[in-house]
This record gives structure tokens, C-alpha cells and sequence, in this order.
């Protein structure tokens, strides 16, 4: 998989990251992991595996992808948790759609058939339910699951998009500035697996409360 980059956001990862890195290390593909320069502790664990190491000039979730999606070269990307809870067996999945179909960009899906979580609450998946209603209703967004970052895009096309939330804000912001640049958007089932270690970084309450707003705002500002 010489023609895809996996972008990695990480924030105090340093007891999954390496379980990660390792699970990936047989599958051929560049990885580029996001971090802040502060961050010594997740630095140091994965100092002896092969990646790109790429530092924040900010912080925040959705300023890691930004920068990520911007460094790469290869043909595809793929963002890819650092957690563990992505299951690398699926890359190639999206990676198959998307060369054969055409697509723009594959999101992955815990909410279609043959698909599930181990990492999923009550109060995640209702609010993931009505956010992913949000954007069918107002966006016309032909995907199941707005909130699962697991997604694989052309490079080229995607960095030719204004991005630029920087928190988790970023979930929504790339569905839908996707769609309005005409980009075709699809999905595939995916098994979302239980953390390895640590915690979430998400704020379902907060976090949520922040994307209804951002996807009020954007919805009125047709140009933004």
C-alpha cells in the first residue's frame, strides 16, 4: 500500500501508540503521526518504530488532522486513531472502494450492517444518531456515522478544502465542506474496538455542544 500515507492524531498516546505502530508494522503503509512538541512521553515510546514524526504548530484535534493531511504525498490518506480502537484489517477495505468505485473519500461506519463498537456509550450513540441526522437533513450527507474519523480520501482532492476547525468540530467540518465541493462520499462497516489504554480525549457533552453549534453556523454561512 505504497500509494496511502495513515495520519495518526496523538495526545498523551504513549501507552497505546506502540501496540498500534506495532500492529501496522507488516502492512507497507507511511505513517505520519501528529503531535505536540510537549508531548515527550509519547515521543519516546515510539522512537525506535518507523514513522514520521510531525509536530503541532497549535493543538487540537482537528489542527493534527489539518496539519497531517497537509504533509502527505501519497496518492490516498487514512486517518487512524492512536488508541487501538481502528482495526488496520479494514484499511484495505476502504482503500478497495475507493480505487474501484471512484469515491472521493470512504468513511467508515459503526452503524451499518455488520458493523458495532466495544467503545461505544448511550450517550455517544444517541448524540452521534442526531448529529448524523443533522447532516442528512441540512447537508444532505449520504453517510451513517458522522462522528467515526476512521476515513480514507484522495489527497489532492481533500487539500484542495478550506479546513481549518481545530478541535472536534474538525468531525463534522470534513463530511460537509466535502460534500459542497462536490467530492463523492461513501461508506463501509466497521468494527470499532475497545481502547487499549488511557482516556477518552472526547467530552461527549461539551464536544457535542460544540459541533451542534458549529454545524448551526455553518449551515448559514454558505460560503465558509
Amino acid at each position: 500500500m505504497n500509494n496511502l500515507t495513515l495520519i495518526i492524531p496523538a495526545k498523551n498516546e504513549e501507552e497505546s501508540l506502540p501496540s498500534v505502530l506495532k500492529e501496522l508494522e507488516d502492512k507497507n503503509i507511511d505513517i505520519h503521526v501528529i503531535l505536540e512538541k510537549s508531548d515527550e512521553k509519547t515521543i519516546n515510546a515510539i522512537s525506535n518504530f518507523d514513522c514520521k514524526i510531525i509536530f503541532q504548530n497549535n493543538k487540537g484535534y482537528g489542527d493534527a488532522l489539518i496539519e497531517g493531511i497537509k504533509s502527505v504525498k501519497s496518492k490516498f490518506f487514512c486517518i487512524f486513531n492512536a488508541d487501538g480502537s481502528f482495526d488496520p484489517e479494514e484499511i484495505k477495505l476502504m482503500l478497495n472502494k475507493i480505487s474501484e468505485n471512484n469515491f472521493d473519500l470512504i468513511f467508515g461506519s459503526r452503524y451499518e450492517k455488520n458493523s458495532g463498537s466495544d467503545d461505544d456509550t448511550i450517550v455517544t450513540k444517541i448524540g452521534n444518531f442526531i448529529f448524523t441526522l443533522l447532516g442528512k437533513i441540512f447537508f444532505k450527507l449520504n453517510i451513517t456515522d458522522i462522528l467515526y474519523t476512521f476515513v480514507l480520501g484522495k489527497t489532492e482532492e481533500v487539500q484542495k478544502i478550506n479546513l481549518k476547525q481545530n478541535d472536534f468540530t474538525f468531525c463534522v467540518e470534513l463530511p460537509i465542506k466535502a460534500s459542497r465541493a462536490k467530492l463523492s462520499l461513501s461508506t463501509i462497516n466497521c468494527y470499532e474496538r475497545k481502547r487499549i489504554a488511557g482516556i477518552k480525549k472526547v467530552n461527549a457533552f461539551r464536544d457535542g455542544f460544540l459541533i451542534l453549534m458549529y454545524m448551526i453556523k455553518i449551515f448559514f454561512k454558505k460560503d465558509e
